[in-house]
């Protein structure tokens, strides 16, 4: 981050380094590529306004469910993972960065309480596990830092990663399911 210059993102994208000095600050071009990168936009309000939260609270059943939160989370992560990776970088020296990577996790953490509030009004979650230490976990558990480390690190598959995420959320953050009655 603090190598690359204006000039060398205008190169690397083919345009004009006034070009991209209209765009706005260094930090802000970083910042726009993660939340495009994640989520798809930026400056994004509220999930559940967005394509994905309303295919989301479309569905009905508590397993489809997270199967959907963990393709969609997932995802998200092989899109954002690099540039993450590099903001956090940038992040140890730059403190308007910090200060975005502390609003960023911040609102990831409120956007996946809108999530689970939505779960949680299905009767889809633990009942016997505070509501704020749930939000907690499934926030650890699909963080892009433990996908990273597993992925990155651990050399786990994407599909291996899926599996897990699926499978600690079901145990740790999801109410059992429901058993038909016979």
């Amino acid at each position: 981050y603090s190598r690359t210059t204006l000039a060398r993102i205008a190169e690397a994208a083919g345009v004009s380094v006034e070009t991209v000095q209209a765009q706005g600050s260094k930090a802000a071009l970083l910042v726009a590529a993660v939340e495009l990168a994640a989520v798809g936009v930026s400056d994004a309000d509220n999930i559940l306004d967005l394509d994905v939260g309303r295919r989301f609270l479309a569905l009905t059943d508590r397993d489809e469910a997270i199967d959907f939160y963990v393709a969609e989370q997932t995802a998200a992560h092989e899109r954002s993972a690099a540039i993450v990776q590099a903001l956090n970088g940038a992040a140890a020296n730059d403190p308007d960065i910090r200060r975005y990577l502390d609003e960023l996790l911040a609102g990831v953490g409120q956007q996946l309480r809108r999530i689970l509030t939505v779960c949680r009004e299905r009767g889809w979650l633990r009942a016997d596990v505070a509501f704020d230490e749930l939000v907690g976990t499934a926030v650890v558990l699909g963080s892009v830092d433990t996908y990273v480390r597993l992925v990155g690190h651990e050399g786990w598959t994407v599909d291996v990663f899926r599996a897990w995420l699926r499978r600690m959320l079901g145990e740790a953050v999801f109410a059992p399911p429901r058993r038909s009655r016979r």
